[in-house]
């Protein structure tokens, strides 16, 4: 494979939230969703598919503040990026209500310097994005005095795949599988746009064994998930002690055999993929973590994502049985797991 080098941007900011940036507030959790709890997770996502896909990445605006465009600009300018994505999420009307807005959007400037590949990237990706999400397409389409697609110096697109003010695209924010298949479905397009193969996410058999002394993209990969997880390791695809020690801490954390190899059952938990594990109150991991991001993005309330299955969470997890016609248990078992792993649904507009 050629050496392709993507950029990913995510826009506004959650240290702090970026005033506005917001949808209404949310029924059942009385707060609303900020627009950055949507951008970083899927830009991350991205990156990750990336570097699956044998890319060289780079992340824009790797800080949790709202970074001023000018700086993000001349990062980018620095970087001689082959292409450049921007995640942002879509409002209309006063942000104070819910309305009907609805669909996906990706966006090119003709004031680009490459303003026909970027529109050529946008139209690939918006094609993936429709066959992919599901969601309702709202078509390619420029802007101007947009830093991020106008004043760089490669490939820029942006893209919107929902809207905050729609209550139903706004609970698909925090959704992390409505995140993955947006981050999944814009690699396609990059490849697609590069003329090079994907390799798809959920094919345990495209991920290597990595041990220490490994040197590939996949340990690039293995170390970019694990700071995602808080283990605080250099990213520089070579699997040295550090790392050795992260994947031995990350294995005891979430039950896995210690021993510090990155096999199938790591890279499956690393990954959050099926089958989940049933879990109850006690249990802690990525598992955990992820069914509270997803009781989350269906409104109920559970405090902290924090990865322990505490009493709110047994509480979340009753509520959301009872209003789908479960055993209500507490336990997160495999039909559990099954109703609650569907993208989008959830609670009503009361």
């Amino acid at each position: 494979m050629a050496t392709y080098y993507i950029g990913a941007n995510d826009e506004h900011g959650q240290n702090p939230f970026t005033a506005g940036k917001r949808s209404p507030v949310m029924p059942y959790l009385n707060v609303p969703f900020y627009e950055n709890q949507f951008n970083r997770p899927t830009k991350i996502k991205f990156l990750e598919a990336c570097l699956r896909n044998g890319f060289a990445v780079y992340d824009v605006k790797p800080e949790l503040t709202d970074t001023a465009i000018s700086t993000r600009v001349a990062r980018i300018n620095r970087q001689n990026l082959t292409l450049l994505v921007t995640y942002g999420y879509n409002a209309f009307g006063s942000g104070n209500n819910f309305n009907s807005a609805q669909g996906i959007s990706t966006f090119y400037s003709t004031r680009n310097i490459r303003a026909t590949q970027s529109r050529a990237l946008a139209e690939d990706v918006y094609e993936q994005l429709l066959q992919g999400t599901g969601q309702q397409g709202r078509g390619v389409s420029s802007l101007t005095d947009v830093g991020v697609l106008e004043s760089v110096n490669c490939v820029s697109i942006l893209i919107e795949p929902g809207f905050m003010t729609n209550f139903n695209e706004a609970k698909l924010m925090r959704d992390p599988d409505f995140q993955t298949e947006v981050a999944e479905e814009t690699c396609k397009g990059v490849c697609v746009y590069l003329g090079q193969n994907y390799l798809p996410r959920g094919n345990l058999a495209n991920y290597p064994t990595l041990r220490n002394g490994s040197q590939s993209n996949f340990v690039y990969l293995l170390q970019y998930m694990l700071t995602q997880n808080g283990y605080n390791i250099s990213v520089d695809g070579s699997f040295g002690p550090n790392t050795l020690n992260a994947v031995t801490a990350f294995q005891t954390a979430n039950g896995l055999t210690a021993d510090g190899i990155v096999g199938a059952n790591t890279w499956r938990t690393l990954l959050v993929l099926p089958p989940q594990p049933t879990i109850r109150q006690g249990s802690r991991g990525t598992y955990v973590r992820y069914l509270q991001e997803k009781l989350t993005s269906k409104l109920y309330p559970l405090g902290n994502i924090d990865g322990i299955f505490g009493n709110a969470t047994r509480t979340a997890v009753v509520e959301f049985q009872n209003e789908n016609g479960l055993t209500p248990d507490g336990i997160v078992g495999p039909i559990t797991w099954q109703a609650i792993t569907q993208i989008g649904g959830g609670r009503p507009m009361p």
